[in-house]
């Protein structure tokens, strides 16, 4: 059975892009509709319930839009939000955080694994948590997890200073307790990260794995994708929506680094929080 029906994305930003950025990748065939929710970003400094709160509404406008899953391209609502949205939703939710933890615990050969985030992600624990789990599932033993947190890195992706001599030194900094510690594995744990890749790379050396959540995200709604039988017929001509909640002009200026394509055009402004929810 085939569904045309497109695949809805939603982050409180743009850093979700570079998520839909490997959506594209990896089922190249599938429309999309992204929403970014830029007026109320960032959602990592609100409480949970304001969270969830914003998620239900993301949700109820996707839903609006007839998609046939939605894809939580931000780490703060995966981590706050996904078990309430999966049990709301009528269609497939997938989340960020667990396929990042499960790429991380397959790629390790040392055991020891580092997580790099914001500080609000680190915080939470929500990563630490995944690879602890999956550790266990997987049966693995003496599993070591080193958080870093690396907030001036967002500001960095987002200024467009992917190779720079100042991305660098601030990399060095952030980055030096993970190597002393041996990590051979590092989770990006934040979805503005995968833009510093070259950077951190160079830093980490050639014999870490640099885990990209989004890549392993892709991957998963893949699969869910088959298993579920909503494949689309092979568009070539697949529709790519964007709307955000502030001005679309400034999102589609910021939009294409993340992308790593032109400029999206045809962004509209949607405003969320008229849906009411019970949290």
């Amino acid at each position: 059975m085939t569904d045309n029906r497109p695949i809805g994305v939603f982050d409180s930003g743009i850093g979700g892009l570079t998520v839909l950025r490997e959506i594209w990748k990896a089922v190249p065939g599938e429309s999309t509709i992204y929403f970014g929710d830029n007026s109320r970003t960032p959602y990592g400094t609100k409480s949970r319930s304001t969270v969830i709160r914003y998620s239900l509404q993301n949700l109820k406008f996707l839903e609006t839009k007839d998609v046939k899953m939605i894809v939580i391209a931000c780490n703060t609502a995966s981590a706050y939000a996904y078990e309430e949205l999966k049990k709301r939703a009528n269609v497939p939710v997938v989340e960020v955080v667990t396929p990042g933890a499960n790429v991380a615990c397959r790629s390790t050969k040392n055991g020891k694994i580092g997580i790099i985030a914001t500080k609000g992600t680190v915080s939470t624990g929500v990563y630490k948590d995944a690879v602890e789990r999956r550790a266990e599932e997987l049966g693995m033993k003496d599993i070591e997890i080193f958080q870093q947190a690396c907030p001036l890195f967002v500001s960095l992706a987002e200024e467009g200073w992917w190779d720079t001599e100042v991305t660098r030194l601030t990399a060095e900094e952030y980055l030096k307790p993970l190597k002393e510690a041996g990590v051979d594995t590092l989770v990006m744990a934040c979805t503005h990260y995968p833009l510093l890749t070259k950077v951190i790379k160079e830093v980490m050396g050639d014999d870490v794995v640099l885990v990209n959540t989004g890549e392993a995200t892709a991957q998963v709604v893949k699969e869910l994708l088959n298993r579920e039988d909503i494949t689309s017929e092979g568009n070539s001509n697949p529709v790519r929506e964007f709307y955000t909640s502030d001005e679309p002009e400034l999102f589609e200026q910021v939009a294409a680094p993340f992308l790593g394509e032109g400029l999206p055009s045809g962004t509209k402004h949607f405003s969320t929080d008229k849906y009411e929810v019970t949290v």
